[in-house]
């Protein structure tokens, strides 16, 4: 299955509403497609650009592919280690593209193959449970959002928080209140806090009986001395997400015991073969990982599903991404039924029709 061309192709996907965190608002999603030809089948991925956190941009993602392409094209897909060697080793930096590229060169080994991504990888679990995301506005508008989400049959919310600390503390009281006791919350302030006023949130929510059972990147990703004291001095589980990218971050991430769960995004990673490193070492250190994705198309969320269910040291899923897009442009990949993301058995991604008209 050589490589013969790696062609890509942009589009927007509206959102039903704005998309809030601390650190920007999305009123729609931007993706790079990828697709790599081969004589037998095609192979899709695709990159979203998250300039505040990755930072890529749409015409950094697409210089960066048409530096990669000419390294690979020519190359026998059954040299799976080869190429993801080149792929990792010809650019530094540029995660998105790599992942773009990693995530499409995956799709075309499950063809191989003729088998789904996730049981190559491991076939842990055919089925995934995802939280739903509640963007950060005010108490009333968000816990009217959590209310809705829960009436649709979500039971765990992901609450973006970070801007203001007292005023956090009122929207989680809010939400708590709309949701009841039974819902399970987390909280994201996407690097918005310093070290002593994470800890000063948590244990206040803590004393109102907001009953959150985990924090999500509270401090700066550069900032491992001030995640770590954070973890220290708060009795919930600590997600490190802004601060691994790459296996290496991962392992100082381990090593400091900065963080008690590390969260993966193929986007952080460069795709799918540093991803699983970042696994397996957590794994071997006893820290458990989540599964996340940007605000991306659903190819790169499937990508992430798979990965997903495929390891069982994957035990938080936050892949809602589709769920909160008003339309779709691409066929096939995951499906979701409520909370229930779904897998078809299709080889791949069970991407093969391309874009929707």
């Amino acid at each position: 299955m050589k490589i013969l061309d790696i062609k890509t192709n942009q589009l927007s996907i509206g959102l039903n509403k704005p998309f809030k965190t601390a650190l920007r608002t999305l009123y729609q999603i931007e993706a790079v497609v990828v697709e790599i030809i081969t004589e037998q089948a095609r192979g899709y991925g695709a990159a979203s650009p998250t300039a505040v956190i990755t930072g890529d941009t749409n015409s950094s993602i697409l210089g960066a592919i048409d530096f990669i392409r000419p390294l690979i094209i020519g190359k026998d897909v059954s040299n799976f280690e080869g190429i993801l060697t080149t792929l990792n080793k010809c650019i530094v930096g540029n995660t998105s593209a790599k992942a773009a590229i990693d995530i499409a060169l995956y799709d075309l080994y499950g063809k191989l193959y003729n088998a789904p991504v996730y049981r190559l990888l491991g076939g842990y679990r055919n089925k995934l449970k995802t939280d739903i995301t509640i963007s950060l506005n005010t108490p009333d508008e968000m816990a009217a959002d959590s209310l809705k989400a829960v009436n649709e049959g979500f039971d765990n919310l992901k609450v973006k928080v970070g801007k203001d600390s007292d005023l956090d503390i009122k929207r989680m009281q809010a939400i708590r209140k709309a949701v009841g006791d039974k819902v399970k919350i987390k909280v994201d302030a996407n690097q918005g806090y310093e070290p002593k006023e994470a800890v000063y949130v948590i244990k206040r929510m803590e004393q109102k009986d907001i009953n959150i059972y985990l924090m999500e990147q509270p401090v700066h990703g550069k900032d491992i001395d001030g995640l770590k004291f954070v973890t220290n001095n708060v009795n919930i589980p600590i997600l490190a997400d802004e601060s691994v990218f790459s296996p290496a971050d991962a392992m100082n991430i381990i090593n400091k015991r900065a963080a008690d769960i590390i969260n993966i995004k193929l986007m952080k990673t460069g795709g799918i073969y540093n991803a699983l490193k970042i696994v397996s070492l957590a794994e071997t250190a006893g820290m458990k990982c989540m599964i996340g994705s940007m605000m991306e198309s659903n190819i790169g969320v499937t990508a992430a599903a798979h990965l997903g269910a495929a390891k069982k040291n994957i035990i938080e899923v936050d892949l809602d991404v589709p769920l909160l897009c008003s339309e779709s442009q691409l066929v096939g990949g995951i499906s979701y039924h409520k909370n229930n993301i779904l897998f078809n058995q299709e080889s791949g991604f069970g991407f093969g029709k391309g874009l929707s008209s």
